[in-house]
C-alpha cells in the first residue's frame, strides 16, 4: 500500500492493500528484505511496510518511495511526559504516513482498551496519518460464539473516532490464527468480513461499507493467499512472518 490514501472501487478494478508488520526482532535478525522490489509486483496495489520505530527512518530510507512506511503503534497526545511513547507528528518527521493500531498484541498483551486505541485512532487521524486499525476476537471468544459481538464492539470504538473515512483500512486479525499457523478459512473470513461492511453501511453509510478496505491478518502465506485474496469482501492482507520472506511478493500480488 503507498502513502496515498486509500479507496476501494467495488466492482471495478479494486485496489488491493498488503501490510507487513514486523515483529521484535525482525529486521535485525532477517535482513531488510532485499526481494521487494518495485518491478516485481503487479498492477502495483498499495503496500505499506510498518516497521518497529527504531527502523522508521532507515525503513523509509530503503524501501522505494512507491512503498509506504507504517509505525506500529502511536499515542493520543501530541505531547506530555509519556517515556517510551511516539507521537504521529514524530512518525511524519521522518517520513512515513501510516501507523497500525489496535493490534491484538497491543490489546492483550500491553492492555490497551478499546478506549483508548479508539483515542489513538482519533489523535492519529487529525495529525493526517492514515490509519490501520485492527479487530479480531480471541479463541474462546469464537467458541462462544460471539465473534460479532466483539468484533462489532472493537469496530465501534473506531468508528465512534473517524471523520475521514479514506485515510482508515480496516484489518480483521482472528487473534487464534496469529502466529500460530492456523488461518481461518476463506469462508470463515469473507463470512466476518461481509458481516463487518454490514455494520459500516448499518452504522455509518453506505458510501463508507463500499469503499473502505478490510484487509485480513492471521498466518497469511504464499500457499493460501490467492484463495482468501478470491473472496469477495477480502481486499488485501496484513502480513507477519511471511513479509520476511520471498513469498511475500507472492502475498502482495494475490489478486492478479
Amino acid at each position: 500500500m503507498s502513502a496515498r490514501a486509500p479507496s476501494r472501487e467495488r466492482g471495478r478494478g479494486e485496489r488491493g492493500m498488503s501490510s507487513p508488520g514486523w515483529d521484535l526482532g525482525s529486521v535485525a535478525g532477517y535482513g531488510f528484505c532485499p526481494f521487494l522490489r518495485v518491478t516485481r509486483l503487479l498492477c502495483l496495489p498499495e503496500v505499506v511496510c510498518g516497521a518497529p520505530s527504531i527502523y522508521l527512518d532507515f525503513a523509509r530510507q530503503k524501501l522505494d518511495a512507491k512503498i509506504g512506511v507504517a509505525a506500529q503503534n502511536c499515542y493520543k497526545v501530541p505531547k506530555g511526559a509519556f517515556t517510551g511513547e511516539i507521537s504521529p507528528a514524530m512518525i511524519k518527521d521522518i517520513g512515513a504516513a501510516w501507523v497500525i493500531l489496535g493490534h491484538s498484541e497491543r490489546r492483550h498483551v500491553f492492555g490497551e482498551s478499546d478506549e483508548l486505541i479508539g483515542q489513538k485512532v482519533a489523535h492519529a487521524l487529525a495529525e493526517g496519518l492514515g490509519v490501520i486499525a485492527c479487530i479480531g476476537e480471541k479463541l474462546d471468544e469464537r467458541e462462544a460464539g460471539i465473534t460479532e459481538k466483539v468484533v462489532f464492539e472493537q469496530t465501534k470504538a473506531i468508528a465512534d473516532n473517524v471523520k475521514d473515512w479514506s485515510k482508515v483500512v480496516l484489518a480483521y486479525e482472528p487473534v487464534w490464527a496469529i502466529g500460530t499457523g492456523k488461518t481461518a478459512t476463506p469462508q470463515q473470513a469473507q463470512e466476518v468480513h461481509e458481516k463487518l461492511r454490514g455494520w459500516l453501511k448499518s452504522h455509518v453509510s453506505d458510501a463508507v461499507a463500499q469503499s473502505t478496505r478490510i484487509i485480513y491478518g492471521g498466518s497469511v502465506t504464499g500457499s493460501n493467499c490467492k484463495e482468501l485474496a478470491s473472496q469477495h469482501d477480502v481486499d488485501g492482507f496484513l502480513v507477519g512472518g511471511a513479509s520476511l520472506k520471498p513469498e511475500f511478493v507472492d502475498i502482495i500480488n494475490a489478486k492478479h
